[in-house]
């Protein structure tokens, strides 16, 4: 029986990683930010544990309370599109808090347990979008290129030991939560330069008849990376992300 601890699992790809593994016979710790157990489906090998990935206190008492776990998927997150001009510093610094710097947290807090016993995998869920240049997320896209780069530079370092340590990187999605979360950020409709542009981003973005990328989609492609130790460092999880994948000459 092995253990898997996942982040950000009140909704989308991680609520959905969470329940395919329990369904496969793992048990699985997954967290989030309010607890609410009614989010995932009951069972023996579940257990549900408060985490904010940018509070050490909260890191630390978490993964203490997981006990010994052999996957890491670190997939929490948020977006805060905006022109950058007129991102808030105050957004900025969260979306660093959150994606960049609470991935390297659960990172480090997980890594001496996995180093000493000489196994273990991390898994660091990104976006395509760090492939192509796109406007209104360029801090976000930021925040989640910074993972990309130390992932893969700790893939490197940690091999030695026995450590696996793999990019999943998803495409758009119209079944997650992260529009809702993130479009109260937005800022520059009420800008005459800007909301032109900004309009004709938000029209793409509703517009949903080209390949996409579904939760599912998502939680196999972890459930392959974790299963399968010949892995590429970077693996594709949806249809439009694999399409963006090829473009990008990226294996």
């Amino acid at each position: 029986m092995s253990k898997i601890l996942i982040t950000g699992c009140s909704s989308g790809f991680g609520q959905e990683t969470a329940k395919l593994f329990l369904e496969r016979g793992w048990d699985v710790v997954a967290t989030m930010r309010t607890v609410d157990v009614e989010l995932l489906p009951k069972s023996d090998r579940l257990q549900i544990l408060p985490l904010d990935v940018t509070d050490p206190n909260s890191v630390a008492k978490a993964v203490a309370d997981a006990g010994e776990i052999d996957v890491l998927i670190n997939n929490a997150g948020f977006g805060a599109p905006s022109p950058i001009e007129l991102t808030e510093p105050a957004t900025a610094r969260a979306l660093f808090e959150t994606n960049t710097l609470g991935t390297l947290a659960m990172v480090q807090a997980v890594l001496p347990a996995f180093r000493q016993r000489r196994s273990g995998v991390i898994i660091n869920v990104t976006s395509t979008v760090t492939l192509r240049t796109l406007p209104l997320i360029g801090m976000y896209r930021a925040s989640k290129a910074a993972v990309n780069a130390f992932t893969e530079s700790l893939a490197m370092e940690v091999k030695q030991f026995g450590v696996r340590v793999h990019l999943v990187l998803p495409g758009r999605s119209p079944e997650t939560r992260f529009g809702a979360n993130a479009f109260p950020h937005l800022r520059g409709l009420d800008n005459p330069d800007y909301a032109p542009m900004i309009n004709n981003v938000l029209a793409s973005i509703r517009d949903t008849s080209g390949p996409m990328t579904h939760s599912p989609d998502v939680a196999e492609a972890i459930w392959r990376v974790v299963n399968d130790p010949a892995s590429p460092l970077h693996t594709a999880a949806g249809a439009d992300a694999e399409i963006w994948m090829a473009e990008a000459n990226i294996v």
